[in-house]
C-alpha cells in the first residue's frame, strides 16, 4: 500500500535535510553528487559523494547542483531529489507516492528560482508543494514567537547564504540576504594556504580546518593543527603547520561583510521593533553559527544581545515541517487514499 505522506525540507547549499511529520529528521546529508559525464547520470549522492569529493576519475566529476541557495542545474538537482526520496523511503522502511512537502527558499531568491525549486520538486510526483522563507522556517524551528507583536530576528548562516530577517505579527517586516556564507569561509581558508604556504588544500580540508581552529575576530587561547596538501612549486604532497591566529585573520573580511548586512537590516527595521531588538536579541541558526567565538563578536559589534538556537543545523528543516498549513496538515481522507491507489493502479497499467 503507497501512503502518501507529508515531508518538510531544508534544501541547502551544503545540506539536504528531510523531517517528517510523525518521525522527525529522517534524512541528513550533504548536498553534492557525483555525476558520470559520459552519461551524465549521477552516481552517488549525500554522504557517498562527499566522501569521493577530489578523488574520482576524470569522466566522474562531485558537484553541488545547488549554488548560492539557489539551483544551479535543474537537471542535476531532480535527479537527485528522486536520490533522496529513494533514501527517504528505505529510512522509512515503507513505500509512498504524491508527498505532501514543504521547502525553505532564500527570502531573497527570484519567482524564476522559486519555479525551478517547485518543477524540480513536482518532477517526482510530489502532490503539493509549499514554499516558505528561510528566515521565517528557521525562526520557527528556533522556537520564537513569531505570531507575538514583538520582533523575533533571526541570523541563519547557511553553507551559500546569510538570511537576516526581523518578524513579528507572523510575518517578515525587514529581510535581507546575503549570498556569502560558511563556503565562502572555506573558500578564504583555501586561497590562505595557497598564497602563504604554496600548497593547495582541499574543500573538505578547509571545512575541516574551520570547524577545528576556525575563530570570529576576538581573543581566543591560539590552537595549532597540521594539514596537508599538494605544493605548488614540486607538485609534491606536503605538510605545513596552521595556526588559529592566522585563520582567524583570513576569515574577517568575509564575516564583516556578513556583520554589515546584519546591521544594515537592524537600520532599516521600524523604530517600534528596535526597542524588542534590544530586549530580546538576535537568534543564530545555520551551520556558520557554530564558528568559535561569534556569539561574543556578534555582540560587541552590534550591541544587542546574541542568542544561539538550540539545534541551529536543524532549526529550518524542523521550522519547514511545523510550518505545514492546515490544508497540507490535516490528514488523508479514505476517499483521497482510495483514489491515489487507483490512481497508481491506472498508472501502472499504462506502463505495462
Amino acid at each position: 500500500m503507497f501512503q502518501s505522506i507529508q515531508l518538510g525540507i531544508d534544501l541547502g547549499t551544503a545540506n539536504t535535510l528531510v523531517y517528517h511529520k510523525n518521525k522527525g529528521m529522517i534524512y541528513n546529508e550533504p548536498t553534492v553528487i557525483s555525476v558520470n559525464r559520459q552519461t551524465n547520470k549521477i552516481t552517488a549522492t549525500g554522504l557517498d559523494a562527499k566522501a569521493m569529493v577530489g578523488k574520482t576519475p576524470a569522466h566522474i566529476e562531485t558537484v553541488r547542483p545547488l549554488k548560492e541557495g539557489v539551483i544551479a542545474d535543474f537537471d542535476l538537482t531532480s535527479q537527485m531529489l528522486k536520490l533522496v526520496l529513494s533514501k527517504v523511503q528505505n529510512n522509512l522502511n515503507q513505500r509512498f507516492r504524491k508527498p505532501r512537502v514543504t521547502i525553505c527558499v532564500p527570502s531573497g531568491s527570484t519567482a524564476v528560482e522559486k519555479r525551478a525549486i517547485e518543477n524540480a520538486m513536482h518532477s517526482f510526483g510530489v502532490k503539493s508543494v509549499q514554499l516558505i522563507e528561510e528566515p521565517v522556517a528557521a525562526a520557527i524551528g528556533a522556537g520564537l514567537p513569531i505570531t507575538a507583536p514583538i520582533s523575533s530576528t533571526i541570523v541563519d548562516i547557511g553553507g551559500g547564504t546569510t538570511e537576516v530577517a526581523v518578524i513579528s505579527y507572523g510575518g517578515v517586516v525587514t529581510s535581507r540576504s546575503l549570498r556569502t556564507a560558511g563556503d565562502d569561509l572555506d573558500e578564504e581558508i583555501i586561497q590562505y594556504v595557497k598564497n602563504k604556504y604554496n600548497l593547495m588544500i582541499g574543500e573538505q580540508t578547509a571545512e575541516y580546518v574551520k570547524q577545528t581552529i576556525g575563530y570570529a575576530p576576538g581573543e581566543h587561547v591560539e590552537e595549532s593543527m597540521s594539514v596537508r596538501g599538494r605544493d605548488l612549486l614540486t607538485g609534491l604532497p606536503q605538510s605545513v603547520m596552521l595556526t588559529s591566529t592566522e585563520i582567524q585573520a583570513a576569515l574577517v573580511d568575509t564575516l564583516n561583510q556578513i556583520v554589515l548586512m546584519i546591521h544594515q537590516t537592524l537600520e532599516s527595521s521600524p523604530p517600534e521593533l528596535s526597542g524588542d531588538i534590544v530586549d530580546f536579541g538576535i537568534t543564530l541558526v545555520g551551520g556558520g553559527a557554530l564558528l568559535k567565538g561569534i556569539v561574543p563578536w556578534l555582540e560587541q559589534a552590534l550591541h544587542v544581545p546574541i542568542h544561539m538556537a538550540d539545534d541551529p543545523l536543524l532549526a529550518v528543516a524542523k521550522g519547514t515541517l511545523m510550518a505545514i498549513s492546515d490544508a497540507t496538515n490535516r490528514p488523508i481522507s479514505s476517499k483521497e487514499d482510495e483514489r491515489e491507489t487507483e490512481e497508481h493502479l491506472e498508472e501502472t497499467k499504462m506502463q505495462s
